[in-house]
């Protein structure tokens, strides 16, 4: 189960870093069905990489794997994301799964850079609060 305040551990991860890099992302995190448990949009961040945020974090949920999986997997299978028919689903990377025990509890999602650094964000936070 997703806790409250695992969430907020992992956005204040997410919050220092962006500021100790000079960045400025949006950061979401939800439960194991995808439902939004906590958000973070800093100042400056746009509207959009906010809604993706949390459309990375709902994919990877959703899917029990990184976000970006599913656009490659996309890509190299020629289907469109379309395949899932829910719209909110992205195959962009910076979504990835929260697990404990082997467990998908949840995921978070970042937006707001590259995808790659997106994904490396979600990377770091996750080691600095999940075994």
């Amino acid at each position: 189960m997703m806790k409250l305040t695992t969430a907020q551990a992992l956005l204040s991860k997410v919050q220092l870093e962006a500021i100790g890099n000079q960045q400025t992302v949006a950061a979401a995190i939800v439960d194991a069905h995808g439902d939004l448990v906590a958000f973070m949009k800093m100042d400056g961040c746009s509207p959009q990489a906010a809604l993706l945020a949390q459309n990375k974090a709902y994919s990877s949920a959703r899917d029990r794997q990184p976000s970006g999986n599913l656009g490659q997997w996309a890509r190299e299978a020629g289907r469109d994301l379309s395949y899932w028919t829910d719209p909110r689903i992205t195959g962009f990377k910076g979504g990835m799964p929260i697990e404990i025990n082997q467990q998908v509890i949840g995921a978070i999602g970042i937006s707001g850079l590259s995808e790659d650094e997106d994904e490396q964000l979600a990377v770091l936070a996750l080691e600095s609060i999940v075994d």
